[in-house]
């Protein structure tokens, strides 16, 4: 899987990528997401960089905005922490996909804040498939 390897082309250490696997798994499954499709979001997002930061602002391996972590009612506002960062990310992903009624692809561009455009999207299921 493309995925794999370029995760361990990012992350040398083998400890590292189980831990990102393993939060990858276990915030994915409890937002009702697929695991494959957050890490397809995070190899867009941020090509598996823990400490990515896009010139909007946004942090961390799902690029998750500052904003976020008082919406939902995050106390870390770490944004750098990996399970601070999936758990918002993941949470987000729901939430759109919940707001778009089950609609991925629109779901995923809100997520990047480019609703009614088809490039984001269609990154990520490229990154996905």
């Amino acid at each position: 899987m493309a995925h794999n390897k370029a995760l361990s082309e990012r992350l040398h250490n083998g400890h590292l990528r189980h831990d990102l696997l393993q939060t990858i798994y276990y915030e994915a499954k409890r937002a009702g997401l697929e695991p494959d499709l957050v890490l397809a979001v995070i190899r867009v997002e941020s090509n598996f960089r823990k400490y990515a930061i896009s010139s909007a602002g946004a942090r961390g391996f799902m690029q998750v905005m500052p904003a976020w972590a008082n919406i939902v009612g995050e106390t870390s506002s770490d944004l750098f922490n990996l399970r601070t960062n999936l758990r918002l990310g993941c949470a987000i992903l729901r939430s759109y996909l919940d707001q778009e009624r089950g609609n991925l692809h629109r779901a995923l561009a809100r997520y990047n804040g480019s609703l009614g455009k088809d490039d984001y999207p269609n990154l990520i299921y490229a990154a996905w498939r």
